[in-house]
């Protein structure tokens, strides 16, 4: 299951999410609640949740704010942005701070789950009407980012990060990912690293697991898709 907290000043709006996903009870679950940012945070470092789900604008601390302080703090837990605002200031300051997606509260019951399915993938996901301002910033007004692979983004579906982790691979796991690409077995890769045949092949497992592949060529193009490789 899926575990999810639900950080919002307004009640009205946390019910009505809490309501939605407890018909997704077997596959999402809310563990906790919070009423402004400070609080969040607190939640978060407490329960340690799979996804947050935070609204723009709060008491105390804005949920921007409250993304920077998870960068900061290096927890894992993804964010996604909830609010009334469209304005590209908004959210760009969420690209930005680092948050996986942002969706208006506005947006269908059908694509809040879709947004909770690929961000809990590891992707970004963007709404659509979110999307268009995005596409504007960045092809009309000169919007610039180093994040971003303009060529390599589908709006409508999620955003892909280039030259990031996207899957929080170790430093043995990104060597391994490297190397197995390459053509090399398990018996080549332990020489290589200096390290046993069987720690080889617990990181390849671990690895595997992470990027939800199969064998060798999946794990090839997800890399590549994700630009972990040229």
């Amino acid at each position: 299951m899926i575990t999810i907290v639900l950080i919002d000043d307004h009640f009205m709006v946390r019910d009505g999410i809490r309501a939605i996903l407890e018909d997704e009870k077997e596959q999402y679950g809310v563990v906790g609640e919070a009423s402004n940012g400070e609080e969040g945070i607190n939640l978060i470092k407490s329960l340690q949740p799979d996804i947050a789900i935070c609204d723009i604008r709060m008491p105390e601390m804005s949920g921007i704010e409250m993304v920077q302080q998870f960068k900061l703090l290096n927890l894992k837990t993804k964010t996604i942005m909830l609010s009334m605002h469209d304005s590209d200031e908004y959210i760009l300051q969420s690209i930005n701070a680092g948050a996986d997606g942002y969706l208006l509260k506005g947006s269908s019951k059908e694509e809040f789950l879709k947004a909770l399915a690929i961000i809990s993938r590891g992707e970004k996901y963007f709404s659509g009407d979110v999307s268009s301002i995005l596409i504007r910033k960045i092809k009309g007004d000169g919007f610039q980012s180093n994040e971003w692979d303009e060529e390599d983004v589908d709006f409508n579906k999620s955003f892909k990060i280039k030259n990031q982790n996207p899957f929080d691979l170790t430093k043995r796991e990104n060597q391994i990912l490297r190397l197995a690409i390459s053509g090399m077995t398990n018996k080549d890769i332990a020489l290589e690293l200096d390290i046993s045949k069987r720690t080889t092949e617990v990181h390849r497992f671990n690895l595997m697991k992470k990027m939800d592949v199969k064998n060798v060529l999946e794990l090839s193009n997800k890399a590549r898709e994700y630009g972990m490789i040229p």
